[in-house]
């Protein structure tokens, strides 16, 4: 079948948006007209492609539209500039993890700012985790910690962070001081991101060799993450930028001398004949190479 341009747009909005009376909003349209738009592009495919949830969801089959309706707009878009003369703002989805937005990605939108009407709207998502994001058709790239591309797309080497275990002086002192470390880390508090983050445990199998389940506090923000460690909650994974100065300092210590954890970082984008793809991977890729680890490193 040949798809419908207007359809597709309309798809992606109620996606976008969570729900139809949200995209009708967005697109000038009435709920009536966005609601037959995805029934006739439902009919013409066979099957159903929007879950009437709250918000609304692409189904499995929704997906693989939703990849093609991102690629149409981005590629119309190009084409319109270029007919025109003019530039038309330009959504960018991206799905990024959270250290990255903290320290080097946020310069590369900047960078590409400068050369292109680009408007984006950022996913935060734990690296181990971002590339679904791509598989769904929710965003154009996105910086994952998989070496393997997802279908459709090309994947580049970026470059590592390195995390280093840290703590207070004085939570090191009550925690882990005058007994075998393994035993200590076996009941010591330690801070997680969310639950998708596994870097504190990856680190207690590093040292321990056992699998440990020590008290754990979860906080799902950047800031607030770093300051639990720093006020001593509990012992957490901090990137060696972050870390290093606390540690020169004094404020920091180290968990377990010597041991880190290197997480490679990889850019994945759709396989498209794009100039605004093209000029934000060379941006994501400056701002890598000044902000990331290289693999000899």
């Amino acid at each position: 079948m040949e798809f419908d341009s207007a359809q597709l747009e309309t798809f992606a909005a109620v996606v976008d948006e969570g729900s139809f009376d949200a995209a009708a909003r967005k697109l000038r349209l009435t709920p009536s007209a966005v609601s037959q738009r995805i029934k006739a592009l439902e009919s013409g495919l066979g099957q159903v492609v929007v879950q009437r949830s709250k918000p609304a969801k692409p189904t499995p089959a929704g997906e693989a539209l939703l990849r093609l309706a991102r690629q149409v707009a981005l590629l119309e878009l190009e084409a319109i500039a270029a007919v025109r003369g003019t530039i038309d703002a330009q959504r960018i989805p991206l799905a990024v993890n959270a250290d990255s937005l903290n320290n080097w990605f946020v310069p590369a939108m900047l960078d590409l700012s400068r050369t292109h009407n680009a408007r984006f709207h950022v996913h935060q998502e734990d690296e181990e985790h971002s590339a679904e994001f791509l598989r769904n058709g929710t965003v154009l790239a996105a910086v994952t910690a998989d070496p393997r591309p997802v279908q459709g797309c090309r994947v580049v080497p970026l470059g590592k962070t390195r995390y280093l275990p840290v703590a207070t002086p004085e939570y090191a002192e009550r925690w882990l001081e005058g007994r075998p470390l393994p035993d200590a880390l076996a009941e010591a508090p330690l801070v997680v991101f969310n639950e998708k983050d596994v870097l504190q445990h990856r680190l207690l199998r590093k040292v321990t060799r056992r699998k440990l389940d020590p008290p754990t506090h979860a906080i799902p923000a950047s800031a607030p993450f770093h300051r639990a460690v720093r006020i001593g909650l509990g012992w957490g994974m901090l990137e060696d930028e972050v870390a290093g100065p606390e540690l020169a300092a004094g404020r920091l210590v180290h968990v377990a001398p010597g041991k880190y954890i290197d997480v490679p970082l990889y850019w994945q984008h759709w396989k498209l004949e794009s100039g605004i793809l093209d000029a934000l991977t060379a941006a994501v890729l400056r701002a890598a190479a000044a902000g990331l680890r290289t693999s000899r490193a």
